[in-house]
């Protein structure tokens, strides 16, 4: 696997928990078993989720009502496309 020398590349501070846990790891697991937009969405609602705090605040707490909303609207239409 590639690795920067530039921890802001590899494993910046904003994606790691005090434990060091990072944000990639959760997203893999919470996103296995979906594909496409789902994951997409998905990963994206955690990563926001995850950074918020420590990067942009309220900007990332508004896309992940974005991501949200998008991913609730995909649902949606699966759905509404099942039911006719």
């Amino acid at each position: 696997m590639y690795e920067s020398k530039d921890k802001m590349v590899s494993h910046p501070p904003h994606y790691q928990s005090k434990s060091g846990l990072e944000v990639i790891d959760v997203i893999k697991a919470f996103t296995e078993g979906l594909e496409g937009i789902e994951a997409t969405d998905t990963g994206n609602i955690i990563k926001y989720a995850c950074r918020w705090k420590n990067k942009n605040g309220i900007q990332d707490l508004e896309k992940i009502l974005w991501y949200t909303q998008h991913l609730i609207d995909i649902l949606k239409s699966k759905e509404d496309v099942c039911n006719e």
